[in-house]
């Protein structure tokens, strides 16, 4: 079959009298008929190239499939006199959210079936689901496209009536108030920034909502929260590197909003109550992995922040739980999380013990005060994920739910998880290395590793559990992680070292990992696979201009690839967000810097690995002509003839295809490219 060939329109961009010429600038107009032929001229061939896969694709789905169960539901969680459930059926796609009063002997009330909202949908995502303090109202948000662009309804749960307020354009998150006739939410701009602050009396027109607060500064965006303790509303301002919060009483919504910090460059900061007092999670003083200082209410600037948990080099402060008699700390050292209990009565502190080489541990939902019990969640590369209970007054431990994995196959002894460390270009660090293989798996030049990495925003991909990757354990893949720099993963440094002018670090690591991997006989570079997601998508796209042949195939799902054009243009979602992480292109240094590494600006006439390239037609994060122009000019250039496959998810956004086992199938292409292209697709 022939090969989709873009039409050439010479498009010339010049800034700091420097000219770039882009062909396919084109196709960033989704309402252009030639962009959507192209695009299904591209999902044609896609599915020509891999037709002798089609059964095997279903293998793979049904396989996947099997191992979940049908009926699940979440663990009850006990809130303001209500056992509140999330559970699927058999043969539904979507959740249903449920509720049992005061106890779980009692009937079942079906808050929200998204099963029925969704009939009719090729789309359908509900994102937020939030019941009034009087327990009578419920709040949820809807989006029937896929661009997180949210519609916020009402519900009385008495009668079952859908209340005729509906709010368009909202970021579907809604706060109650205690009063429980006003919620505040959340307004999205045209470049779909979130940016207005609302107030919604039930029963009036949206159109008479009252403005609360307006930000006005592009590189941030806004957030509105309720505290644990319920007391106070907060709305909090963020850009990549400053916070600011404002809160009122949850029981005054015409309370003057006070502010607990004003804005400071690089000066980050959380916040929670207790009683008097307000505990925060900050960098401030140099606090480069983070403190927890406490202030009082009435006096809170930053002058008056005392240190409960001071910063420790060694050690990123991720996160805290606050309890009537204990402090719950989640920290993470050389790479891996822990869980401190601070028993604040008697001034004991200990960790939680964990023993795999490589795991995540995290605290759960814990939404009581005067409570001994912890929930807390915990998985590796070879334990499903699980939920437990654990009693900080008498130290046991309870398990209340493992994920199962169905199927009768699946034995967590089959299975081994190492951490290994590679050695960096640059000699000033080691990088973190996390796999997971069957134990019939050897480790030779013949082996095929996939190898995953993400590397910015400081997100850490830590090791978890995954049943759909059992398919390729199971057919003999190694599956690693690359703790890459532009992570948290080794501390807040690691972050700093692979953003602005330090990006390059994160691609280089990613090389280095992958070259170790081969010098350690893991694998080779005709056995070696690349895999990775939106900013990751970005890291395999530049690792295959600087090293083409380091790697047999690679998989960049929703990548973002064309750069500089994206941080120039300020139209478009989270990109004035982002110079705090990229660099603001206009600025001359940054532009050049980021056109070295851009991979769309960077196809050359050389050898690239085969590629299997995805996206969704109504991306808000990474839109779809980025990938769609990279597949263009990689076609033009491209010397090889290995596959370049493209597929566009035409009813879908960011994350993909919406439903529980939808997502599947795209599981089920990726692991059927990579089985075609190591051969073991019987």
């Amino acid at each position: 079959m022939k090969t989709p060939q873009a039409k050439k329109i010479e498009n010339i961009l010049e800034i700091h009298g420097d000219k770039r010429i882009d062909n396919y600038f084109w196709m960033n107009d989704r309402e252009n008929p030639e962009v959507i032929k192209y695009l299904e001229e591209e999902n044609t061939y896609a599915e020509a190239m891999m037709k002798e896969t089609e059964a095997f694709q279903e293998e793979l789905y049904e396989e996947m499939k099997a191992r979940y169960k049908k009926d699940d539901e979440s663990i009850p969680y006990f809130f303001n006199e209500y056992w509140y459930i999330v559970r699927y059926e058999e043969g539904k796609e979507y959740p249903i959210f449920c509720r049992r009063h005061k106890t779980l002997e009692n009937p079942e009330e079906i808050i929200l079936d998204v099963n029925i909202l969704a009939e009719g949908h090729e789309f359908f995502e509900v994102a937020n689901v939030a019941v009034s303090p009087n327990n009578e109202l419920a709040s949820f948000s809807e989006d029937n496209v896929g661009r997180r662009i949210y519609s916020l309804n009402f519900k009385n749960l008495k009668t079952g009536e859908i209340l005729s307020d509906t709010i368009e354009n909202t970021t579907g998150k809604a706060v109650w108030a205690n009063d429980n006739k006003h919620i505040f939410y959340i307004r999205k701009d045209e470049s779909l920034r979130a940016y207005k602050v609302y107030r919604h009396e039930l029963g009036t027109n949206p159109s008479e909502d009252v403005l609360i607060f307006h930000e006005e500064d592009e590189t941030f965006d806004v957030n509105v929260f309720k505290t644990k303790s319920l007391e106070y509303i907060f709305l909090a301002s963020s850009s990549t590197i400053s916070d600011e919060h404002h809160f009122i009483p949850s029981d005054n919504v015409f309370a003057e909003w006070k502010v607990i910090q004003p804005r400071v460059d690089d000066l980050e900061y959380s916040v929670e109550h207790y009683e008097d007092e307000f505990y925060i999670i900050t960098n401030a003083d140099d606090a480069t992995n983070f403190k927890i200082v406490k202030t009082k209410i009435d006096n809170c600037g930053m002058e008056n922040w005392v240190d409960v948990i001071p910063h420790r080099a060694e050690v990123l402060l991720e996160g805290f739980e606050i309890f009537k008699d204990y402090l719950v700390l989640e920290e993470r050292e050389q790479g891996l999380l822990q869980i401190k209990i601070i028993n604040e009565k008697n001034g004991e502190t200990y960790d939680l013990p964990f023993s795999d080489p490589t795991y995540t541990a995290y605290i759960g939902l814990n939404l009581e005060f005067n409570t001994d019990i912890l929930r807390y969640g915990y998985t590796s590369l070879t334990v499903p994920s699980s939920t437990f209970e654990y009693n900080m007054k008498d130290k046991t431990t309870k398990l209340l739910k493992q994920q199962e994995v169905l199927g009768g196959k699946f034995v967590a002894e089959n299975y081994i998880s190492e951490r290994i460390w590679a050695d960096s270009r640059d000699g000033e660090a080691k990088i973190p290395i996390s796999l997971v293989y069957h134990k019939d798996t050897k480790k030779t030049a013949e082996t095929p590793v996939l190898l995953y990495g993400y590397g910015s925003y400081g997100h850490t991909v830590d090791a978890s559990f995954s049943n759909v990757r059992l398919s390729i354990l199971d057919r003999g893949f190694i599956y690693a992680i690359a703790h890459i720099r532009g992570g948290e993963y080794l501390g807040r440094e690691w972050y700093e070292e692979g953003k602005m002018l330090f990006k390059k670090n994160t691609f280089f690591d990613f090389i280095d990992a992958g070259k170790y991997l081969i010098k350690e006989n893991y694998t080779s570079s005709k056995h070696l696979y690349a895999m990775g997601g939106s900013a990751g998508g970005l890291l395999v796209g530049a690792v295959v201009n600087y090293e083409p042949q380091l790697f047999n195939g690679i998989v960049a799902q929703v990548p973002f690839v064309d750069v500089v054009t994206t941080m120039l243009d300020e139209t478009i979602p989270l990109t004035t967000g982002e110079y705090d992480e990229w660099g603001n292109p206009n600025d001359e240094e940054y532009y050049h810097y980021m056109k070295e590494y851009s991979p769309y600006d960077n196809v050359e006439a050389k050898d690239y690995p085969h590629m299997l390239i995805t996206t969704g037609f109504h991306d808000s994060q990474v839109q779809y002509w980025e990938p769609a122009k990279w597949v263009a000019k990689l076609r033009e250039l491209k010397t090889d003839n290995n596959l370049l496959l493209f597929k566009t998810d035409m009813s879908s956004g960011h994350g993909g295809a919406s439903g529980r086992f939808e997502s599947l199938k795209e599981d089920a292409l990726e692991y059927a490219f990579l089985m075609k292209l190591e051969n073991k697709i019987i």
